[in-house]
């Protein structure tokens, strides 16, 4: 059963936090994965903000509202913890981080609601400025076209059928990009969610916390953990444990993100030991849980360097 994604759908569950002073990009630029230094304003970084041991604490879609004003969306459970975080690094550097969520209105589209406003740049990460209205365009899910939208409180929603917050938040899973949440905080390097190859990981910038095991798990060889895409008839979370039939001892991968889909069952983007998924028979919570099926994500992964 194909399950057609289109409308606007309400994102309360992100929030927004602003950066700004004439410091703000290279303040950016030198704590998170992605260059902000020669961010434009015609487009959007996926990043993420690491531990000194290369965890991911944080990930966000961020762009500029202006040359010396930069928003960052992550998830609400963690923006509180993100920004004392950042924040203890600013030291001299002219930037002010704040809570800018109550300042802007969030919304996803999908399918028809995003040609009907015309935005027309397709590539991921492609960002488009409509009046006091801020579009980026996202991963597509199985084919249809996704973005974000931000605009100030007081600008009227964008146009469109209502498509519910579930609904978006599988498309979410179904587009395999997984962004940071309370339960899987400081769980994975970048490279286990495949930011680097969907433009989350600048690996010819300069430092940044966590920089060097980054780097050294894209040199050293293979990579021995993914993310795939997931199904099971089972309810699914981020955080539950995934095992292989053959190992109860301990887990082989951790859900990251998940949505109940509207065909019945939950959808995953499950990070889990590429051993692991290529001997099958992977299970949710104990080697005798329910099953998992796990599939490729929806686009290529960069060869290991």
């Amino acid at each position: 059963m194909k399950i057609e994604l289109k409308g606007v759908a309400p994102l309360t569950h992100l929030g927004v936090i602003r950066v700004e002073g004439e410091d703000a990009a290279k303040f950016l630029h030198g704590q998170l994965t992605q260059d902000f230094s020669l961010l434009g304003l015609s487009e959007a970084r996926l990043a993420a903000f690491c531990s000194a041991k290369g965890r991911m604490q944080a990930s966000f879609i961020g762009f500029k509202r202006s040359h010396t004003e930069i928003l960052l969306v992550c998830s609400r459970d963690i923006l509180a913890a993100t920004l004392k975080r950042l924040s203890m690094f600013v030291l001299r550097a002219k930037a002010r981080l704040t809570d800018a969520s109550g300042d802007y209105a969030l919304f996803g589209l999908a399918g028809d609601a995003i040609e009907s406003i015309a935005v027309g740049a397709h590539s991921a990460w492609a960002k488009t400025d409509i009046g006091n209205a801020t579009v980026v365009n996202l991963y597509p899910a199985d084919g249809v076209r996704r973005a974000l939208w931000l605009a100030p409180v007081a600008e009227a929603a964008p146009a469109g059928e209502s498509l519910s917050t579930p609904d978006w938040c599988w498309g979410e899973v179904r587009s395999g990009i997984a962004m940071i949440t309370a339960p899987i905080v400081e769980a994975f390097v970048p490279q286990m969610l495949n930011y680097e190859s969907v433009g989350g990981v600048n690996f010819k910038k300069g430092c940044y916390p966590g920089q060097e095991v980054v780097a050294r798990s894209q040199f050293r060889g293979t990579l021995k953990r993914r993310a795939f895409s997931a199904h099971s008839d089972a309810p699914m979370k981020a955080g539950d444990d995934v095992f292989q039939a053959d190992d109860d001892t301990q887990p082989c991968g951790i859900v990251a993100q998940a949505a109940q889909s509207p065909s019945g069952g939950f959808d995953a983007i499950v990070s889990a030991q590429v051993s692991a998924v290529e001997a099958g028979g992977l299970h949710l919570g104990a080697a005798s849980g329910a099953a998992v099926v796990v599939a490729p994500p929806p686009y290529p992964l960069l060869a290991d360097i």
